[in-house]
């Protein structure tokens, strides 16, 4: 696993302990019974989830310009790249389906229903705000695997880079090369 793998993984971990430590923290200080805190967090877990599909669906389209412009790189990038773009792929689409799903169990009205024992309303509530925490967790990971490979394709394309690990040792060699004879080229016409 690589460095941006590995910070991301970090973060979103570190993120959803926060978060979820947060909530669950101020819903055993507030003192209200689970139904009224599920009633009252719904709405606020349901925008989550509306954000977290359309910013990662947002991230999916967009990678596809960025596999555009590494593609277009005089250099040829090592296949850690691509497959670090991969990573991100696969995890925001796993992210996609987990908010439509949270999305649509958290729209059943089950605060409606008469029939559901009251000691289930406390087991949603802390399912659903794992649930948010996880997200919110899962967004900040791809975002902060977005930033890393976003960054290694700056340095590579927009700051031309020449010895950064993600360029192919062979395409390195051969740029210099061509650098090179370009040098020996502009000597001679200026002699």
């Amino acid at each position: 696993m690589n460095a941006i793998v590995k910070r991301a993984i970090v973060g979103g971990i570190v993120s959803t302990v926060v978060m979820g430590t947060g909530t669950f923290i101020l819903g055993q200080v507030s003192g209200y019974k689970a139904l009224e805190l599920l009633k009252h967090s719904l709405s606020g877990i349901n925008m989550l989830c509306n954000t977290v599909i359309l910013g990662s669906t947002t991230i999916l389209a967009l990678m596809l310009t960025l596999l555009g412009l590494s593609r277009s790189s005089e250099f040829r990038l090592t296949d850690r790249h691509y497959k670090d773009v991969l990573m991100i792929a696969k995890s925001d689409t796993i992210l996609i389906v987990t908010a439509v799903i949270t999305f649509l169990m958290l729209n059943l009205p089950i605060s409606e229903s008469e029939g559901v024992d009251r000691s289930w309303y406390e087991s949603i509530y802390y399912v659903s705000l794992g649930m948010a925490s996880l997200l919110g967790g899962g967004f900040i990971a791809v975002v902060m695997m977005l930033y890393g490979t976003i960054t290694n394709v700056i340095l590579i394309v927009g700051l031309n880079i020449k010895d950064h690990p993600l360029i192919s040792e062979e395409e390195a060699e051969q740029q210099e090369e061509k650098e090179t004879e370009e040098k020996k080229k502009k000597e001679k016409m200026n002699s």
